[in-house]
């Protein structure tokens, strides 16, 4: 970057970053526009701010430039000028969509001073994007400097707001990051916080490592509406011209660019270059809404896919019925979930269309059925692997709604699903959004996810610190979606036949959630990942800002059982997926019974439905192994399973002992302490044994006995025994030398390895909790330091490929371990112990506002202070509790309920008196 001065007036060359980053939304609109002139009858100055883009004769500012027989051009200008100052770092510039007037380059002068050089726009209308550091500006100017042919103007300007202008959560969201590394679900802008309709645009078909939407992508494949943990399908693609459908995706598929394009929680616009159409995506909580504005005069086809492989599932067998000529109705079969759940899901749907379309025709991966009244699909499906039960190739099928549209022309339709019947997709769709005011659910959306978003406030810190925490806490707030209809149904497959991690033969039942006397459901069902480990992330986040979305699961979770006897690991489409080990839900509910927000079901059936599956059959484990568990003490084979059983019985016997069950208390503590045999005196780390009580192995590194995970990774995560394992170790200075060790042959790697490789990892569960064990084994200052530098080099990214490790976010696990370490919180228990306490280290942030949830808790706010915050300053110096000297790493969640501010003080080296003093006793001492 160079600056030239030149007569007093500064030139500011620019050069575009190599990413186009999410963000907020254009303020041009909000300027006033004058011109140096303007055809009013073809093109209006003021139409360069009217969202109407690359569409010839249509929504362009046309001047009134001529060009003389000798060439000359009397190059014209226009400003935006605003009433108040705006800071702002991006312009794109569009020029008209016609080639015979080529607006190619000018300057961009700033009320400022400041000039910017434009060069090389492109004559078709597609963006010119320049991009240059912050301007605090009142106005800006193009004013022309090369252009060819007569009436030169642009098609549209579009000025971005920098970073420090930007007040609304929604416009902190950057869902890019990590997008290149990512799962099928995991960008997922069309959906509400925890939302049934969960659509994005699809450019990579698979599930992991990429798939779904994908950054590097160039080619969007279509439009599925059900991003969820083994669920998908129900694809759209808008088309125009000829196209034949039976030839699938990589027939219809559109190239396009990120250049123009928007991305947010709750919208999306993108162009596809292949059909000249801009696609702008919303969504309400059951409905996605789409756009398709037209630039050309053209035959449109509206493709919706009901057939073949999408990201994590197979379509097929699906029934499809013209309703009217602006409704169709329907469902669609998907199987092949690679990862367990039922064997088979219906999805039903009910699609509306603003206006009446010309022709509905289908195909069905042979021929193309024209006009047709109704659709039904093959069951045919081919097995894409081996033969085992897995990811299926089926025939594409579907229809297709036709229209000749003219430039500038919107087509607008809204899909509703539900995973129950046709009629309850119906309901879903009539219930939510009865208008076609694409711009009036646009808002409300993003007025949801604000106000979500928004329950922690956070000020100082970096631009990319902010980006990066509230994208945690969309990705915290998203990733796992309902099931339940407006009507209250939601579908039952917990009945049927287990055989590895899938259900077959399911026993399809509806059930009916049960409401309070205002008719509303008194919670959700949901689809979702596993919650395996989330007692050191979503758990204690959600508890913090969103205690009724804890609430919301613990009952789910436990509707489950009451439904089919068994806790979910990793609920699916109302069924069982078996993924993961041992009992995670465990963690979930004993937490929100400890912290007082367990509301939504009696305690007598949450605590009764986890003791049942402690027991052997149970989710905790098979008959056998479970059996053998409970004898000897560890589970066979597996130091993994162990170390997080036992836990999990840990936090079942505090339970037990808060409601007065001691003999359950004592008997579920007696098995928490079984990993002891596990530990190896020689090397002073944890390995798996075998039945015969052998070693299975002694390598440290060998991740075989393990959970994607390995000996010096998950050694630590014996969260309720860090005192008897630093005794076993040889005490509290051996246990942090080792562990400190593992930090620091890690860092080069920025602590993200593999599923079992490395010695530290936090770009997957086991190792999410390792900083904060310094906590506990006397030594508060390592627990400080390392947790700055994980926010930083395992979290800190907010490039396309970085962000979360890369391995393993799955539906906002890691974004929550990143979350805590940004505002310096954490629970080493999960929030588990009789007395819940939360672990305090170092804020990223200088304020840290915690919205209180008043149905909740008693207090208004929880407020986090920093004082000399810096990235140097890591070390607490000392803290204060509500004005009051604070020597302890950890405070109460009686005390954060009430509402209070918890104020630090940060320097460059550590204090190793602070953080000593007793901490209250979090649990009861059984033994």
């Amino acid at each position: 970057m160079h600056r030239i001065l030149s007569l007093g007036i500064v030139f500011l060359f620019v050069f575009c970053s190599l990413f186009v980053y999410a963000g907020p939304g254009s303020i041009a609109n909000k300027a006033r526009v004058t011109a140096s002139s303007e055809m009013a009858e073809k093109g209006k100055a003021a139409n360069v701010i009217d969202g109407m883009i690359r569409t010839n004769g249509k929504g362009e500012w046309v001047s009134k430039s001529t060009v003389t027989f000798w060439g000359h051009i009397d190059y014209p200008w226009i400003q935006l000028d605003w009433e108040k100052p705006q800071s702002i770092n991006k312009i794109i510039l569009y020029d008209r969509a016609t080639e015979t007037a080529h607006n190619a380059g000018g300057v961009l002068i700033f009320s400022n001073g400041t000039r910017i050089p434009v060069f090389e726009i492109p004559n078709n209308g597609a963006p010119k994007i320049v991009a240059f550091p912050e301007q605090t500006v009142t106005s800006v100017r193009f004013e022309t400097t090369d252009a060819d042919g007569p009436a030169i103007g642009l098609s549209e300007i579009e000025v971005y707001p920098s970073p420090s202008q930007i007040s609304d959560p929604v416009s902190w969201v950057d869902p890019y990051i990590e997008s290149a590394r990512g799962r099928y679900f995991f960008f997922v802008t069309g959906s509400q916080p925890f939302g049934m309709i969960s659509a994005a645009p699809l450019t990579r078909n698979k599930n992991q490592y990429g798939g779904g939407y994908n950054y590097n992508s160039t080619e969007v494949l279509g439009f599925p509406q059900v991003h969820c943990w083994m669920l998908s399908g129900i694809t759209l693609m808008p088309t125009t011209g000829a196209v034949d459908p039976n030839k699938g995706e990589q027939q219809w598929k559109s190239k396009f660019s990120h250049e123009a394009e928007i991305v947010q929680p709750g919208y999306h616009r993108l162009y596809l270059d292949n059909y000249n159409t801009w696609v702008e995506q919303t969504a309400g909580d059951r409905v996605s809404f789409y756009r398709f504005t037209y630039t050309k005069d053209v035959r449109s086809n509206i493709l919706i896919n009901l057939g073949g492989y999408v990201g994590e599932a197979t379509m097929n067998d699906a029934r499809v019925q013209k309703v009217s000529d602006t409704r169709i109705e329907g469902s669609v079969n998907t199987t092949g979930r690679l990862w367990g759940g039922p064997e088979n899901v219906r999805i039903y749907f009910a699609i509306d269309f603003e206006k009446p379309f010309e022709k509905l025709n289908g195909w069905d991966g042979k021929q193309e059925l024209l006009d047709v009244k109704s659709l039904t699909g093959s069951p045919e499906k081919t097995a894409k692997n081996s033969g085992r039960m897995s990811y299926y190739d089926a025939p594409t099928t579907g229809v297709s709604a036709q229209y000749h549209v003219k430039a500038g022309e919107t087509v607008q339709m809204k899909v509703a699903v539900s995973f129950t019947s046709v009629d309850n997709a119906r309901r879903n769709l009539e219930s939510e959004c009865r208008h076609w005011d694409f711009d009036q659910l646009r808002e409300q959306s993003q007025k949801e996810w604000n106000e979500m978003l928004g329950r922690i406030a956070v000020k100082g810190g970096s631009a990319n610190q902010k980006i990066k925490f509230y994208t945690d806490l969309w990705h915290a707030l998203l990733g796992r979606h309902k099931l339940d209809d407006v009507s209250g149904d939601y579908p039952d497959n917990t009945e049927g036949e287990r055989r590895g991690s899938f259900t077959v033969n399911t026993k399809f039942k509806i059930r009916t959630l049960p409401k309070d006397q205002n008719g509303k459901v008194k919670f959700h069902m949901y689809n979702s990942d596993a919650f395996w480990l989330t007692q050191w992330n979503l758990n204690v986040l959600w508890g913090l800002a969103w205690p009724e979305v804890l609430d919301d699961f613990a009952a789910s979770l436990i509707q489950y059982a009451e439904n089919g006897k068994l806790l979910p690991r990793g609920p699916c489409a109302g069924g069982y997926s078996y993924i993961m080990t041992g009992c995670p839900a465990t963690n979930l509910i004993t937490c929100a019974y400890q912290k007082g927000i367990l509301t939504k079901k009696p305690v007598a059936t949450a605590y009764e439905v986890m003791k049942q599956n402690h027991a052997p059959g149970g989710m905790m484990g098979d008959k056998e192994p479970m059996e053998f568990y409970i004898k000897n003490g560890y589970y066979p084979s597996n130091a993994g399973i162990t170390l997080e059983i036992a836990f999990q019985d840990w936090a079942l016997a505090q339970m037990a002992y808060k409601l007065g069950k001691k003999k359950d208390a004592e008997y579920f503590t007696k098995r928490s302490q079984g990993w002891t045999k596990l530990f190896d005196q020689d090397q002073k780390l944890i390995f798996p044994k075998t039945k015969e009580g052998t070693w299975a192995h002694k390598n440290p590194l060998d991740g075989n006995g393990w959970v994607e995970a390995n000996a010096w990774q998950a050694t630590w995560s014996v969260s309720h025994g860090i005192d008897q394992l630093a005794q076993m170790m040889g005490g509290t200075d051996t246990l942090c030398k080792m562990l400190n060790y593992a930090f620091e042959k890690a860092q080069s790697q920025d602590f993200v390895f593999g599923y079992s490789s490395g010695y530290v990892s936090y770009a997957n569960q086991p190792g999410c909790s390792n900083a904060h064990v310094f906590n506990y084994a006397g030594r508060p200052d390592l627990t400080q330091y390392w947790v700055r530098r994980v926010n930083e080099q395992a979290y800190g990214a907010v490039t396309p490929d970085k962000g979360y490790g890369g391995h393993d976010e799955d539906q906002g696990q890691m974004s929550g371990v990143s979350a805590l370490t940004s505002i310096g919180l954490f629970s080493l228990n999960g929030n588990c112990s009789i007395n819940p306490v939360y672990d305090i280290t170092s804020p990223v942030f200088d304020e840290v506002v915690i919205k209180l949830n008043k149905d909740y808790y008693s207090g208004n706010e929880f407020v986090i202070k920093t004082n000399n915050n810096s990235k140097a300053n890591c070390y607490i110096q000392k803290a204060s509790l509500n004005g009051k000297d604070h020597n302890q790493f950890s405070f109460s969640h009686a005390d954060f309920s009430k509402g209070g501010l918890l104020e630090l003080w940060l320097g460059a080296q550590p204090n190793l008196s602070w953080g000593k003093a007793p901490a209250p006793s979090q649990s009861k001492k059984m033994f």
